[in-house]
């Protein structure tokens, strides 16, 4: 038996599953999942893929075709996606993947969140002892960390490829330099009121996205970047060298030292980046067991919250019920104060990780359900330091995807340049991220507490990106889901995974439910999407509905139901999800 099998035999425990089951009502009905236990049960194989964008989708699908592995896969879909999609992801980002190895039954955690310069302080975001505003943090040369994406991508296709690397790019580079049509969604944020976009925004943005006539790209109008299909070529032909070390590392650090606000990122902070494979994090829930990054990802965030969900009857109302969305919302008050407060950068400050997963702290927060009617505070969980509250924005620009091949290997990554196409900026057919605005621009609250989300060399940003797998109590796999959305992110994959797991959904039908995030006193949802009953009760109890001003959801995820994929693509956005003919 290997280590993650051992890890999994624990947490499956009699003893384990009772107190995570127990006094919940029982999960209403749902079709038939691996997870029933059946001994006969199929194992889940693909192909399949769901993604932000068709393109992408497509060459992911491709790969798979010609034999290639989910993490192949991956490397081909993020390719396209910094192309055709650069104001949610791209090469000069980041991202969080998880992988799961159909043979030994492993899921392992990649990080490959960018890092702070050597020279970063934790004024980083302060002038005259005063936060910058946001929006020139965003558009400074000192919002850009080392980027990560293609670190991670090489380490994990590494270990997981069965294709070789140069042989991963070829869909992207023929679109780059033949060129690809305008979205919709993309002619959107080109003429969108973004700060990268209009004329006193970020030139780089302007000038990519103006045509030769002068007017600006629309939909439908064929885009060309030769300058991506060239530094394609590169790392395709040298591997991620070419990206790190060099002329490409030198022409991202120049960059970020053009005005305004030149930043501190050198060539020798990009050539020192690592990315990570860390320990995932896995919990039972129901009949589950459902695996996500450590810190400084928030994924442990979201299986608190499940914890604290087996505990609260309301939901078992099914979505249908004003009294089922009342304990949603109130539950993600509990979530979010705990990880606004808590949540970082694990290799730099003490996370409380194990006490926020406690049988005995996960009862005691989900007690307080029934008592809540606004704003809550953090509560103390065992191993918990003197923090402070948290002071991070966290705007859109992000994707997610998911892919299983032929074997059952399955990767959920999502990928971000954080805002709008980053920071703005962009240099060999990239935008650069602006990343380092996730972290808190005050390095301590007002009592002197220190932030667990401060600025620190090296140190990566938390981040609210959180791609999950979903295992059966044997370990096999079942499931995988993620979504953009900033902060909201936890909110928007747990509006699925419930809709999924206990009421019983498609998942189209529950990534195509109403959203709703409650942050502290900050509420948004689809408003239109509630009826009339479920508005007036959530207003009754303190979350009277408002627009979402948040980044807009874009889930893509795929439960095995039946002998298949029941996938699904968030319609908010242009994905789709394939599965082989």
């Amino acid at each position: 038996m290997g280590p993650f099998r051992r890890l999994l035999a624990a947490l499956l425990t009699p003893a384990v599953l009772a107190a995570c089951q127990t006094p919940a009502p029982p999960a209403p009905p749902a079709p038939t999942v691996a997870a029933a236990g059946a001994a006969e049960a199929q194992p889940a194989r693909g192909p399949f893929v769901a993604a932000a964008n068709p393109l992408a989708a497509e060459a992911g699908m491709a790969v798979l075709r010609r034999g290639g592995s989910a993490v192949d896969a991956a490397v081909a879909v993020q390719a396209v996606l910094g192309l055709v999609e650069p104001q949610s992801s791209g090469l000069g980002g980041g991202a969080f993947m998880m992988v799961y190895d159909a043979q030994t039954g492993a899921v392992e955690a990649y990080d490959g969140r960018e890092t702070a310069p050597a020279a970063a302080t934790p004024d980083l975001f302060q002038e005259n002892g005063r936060a910058l505003p946001f929006r020139d943090a965003v558009l400074s040369g000192r919002s850009t960390g080392a980027p990560g994406v293609v670190a991670m991508l090489a380490m994990a296709q590494g270990e997981h490829g069965r294709l070789a690397w140069r042989d991963l790019f070829g869909d992207a580079r023929a679109l780059a330099d033949d060129g690809f049509l305008v979205s919709p969604r993309l002619a959107g944020m080109i003429a969108s009121s973004s700060a990268q976009v209009p004329e006193a925004g970020a030139a780089d943005v302007i000038r990519y996205f103006t045509r030769p006539d002068g007017e600006r790209y629309r939909a439908g109008d064929r885009l060309r970047n030769p300058d991506y299909a060239a530094t394609l070529d590169r790392i395709a032909a040298e591997g991620p060298s070419a990206f790190y070390q060099g002329e490409i590392a030198r022409d991202i650090a120049a960059k970020t030292r053009e005005a305004p606000r030149p930043g501190a990122l050198t060539a020798e902070d990009i050539a020192a980046y690592r990315p990570l494979k860390r320990e995932a994090v896995c919990r039972p829930y129901r009949l589950y067991v459902v695996c996500t990054p450590p810190p400084p990802s928030s994924g442990v965030s979201i299986l608190q919250m499940l914890a604290m969900a087996e505990r609260t009857p309301d939901l078992a109302g099914g979505p249908e019920s004003p009294e089922a969305w009342v304990a949603f919302g109130r539950l993600q008050r509990l979530m979010y104060a705990d990880r606004d407060r808590y949540i970082g950068d694990a290799d730099f400050v003490g996370v409380p990780l194990a006490g926020l997963l406690a049988e005995d702290y996960v009862a005691a927060r989900a007690a307080l359900v029934s008592q809540i009617d606004g704003p809550v505070e953090a509560g103390r969980p065992t191993g918990s330091g003197p923090v402070g509250a948290d002071r991070t924005r966290e705007p859109a620009g992000t994707s997610h995807f998911v892919i299983v091949d032929a074997e059952g290997n399955a990767v959920s990554m999502t990928t971000t340049v954080e805002s709008v196409f980053g920071s703005g900026r962009m240099t060999h057919g990239f935008f650069l991220n602006n990343q380092l605005t996730d972290f808190s621009f005050s390095p301590t609250e007002a009592d002197g507490a220190p932030a667990a989300n401060a600025v620190a060399a090296g140190k990566r940003p938390r981040s609210s990106m959180s791609p999950l797998l979903i295992l059966d109590r044997q370990g096999r796999l079942v499931g995988a889901l993620g979504s953009p959305g900033g902060s909201s992110i936890l909110a928007y994959n747990l509006k699925a995974l419930i809709g999924v797991l206990d009421w019983g959904l498609t998942m189209q039908e529950a990534i195509d439910l109403p959203n709703l995030v409650v942050r502290g006193d900050t509420i948004g949802a689809d408003t239109a999407g509630f009826d009339a009953a479920t508005r007036e009760a959530l207003a009754a109890a303190g979350m009277p509905l408002r627009p979402n001003a948040s980044e807009t959801s874009g889930l893509h995820g795929a439960i095995w139901r039946d002998g298949s994929w029941d996938g699904g693509a968030d319609r908010r956005r242009e994905g789709v999800a394939l599965t082989a003919p």
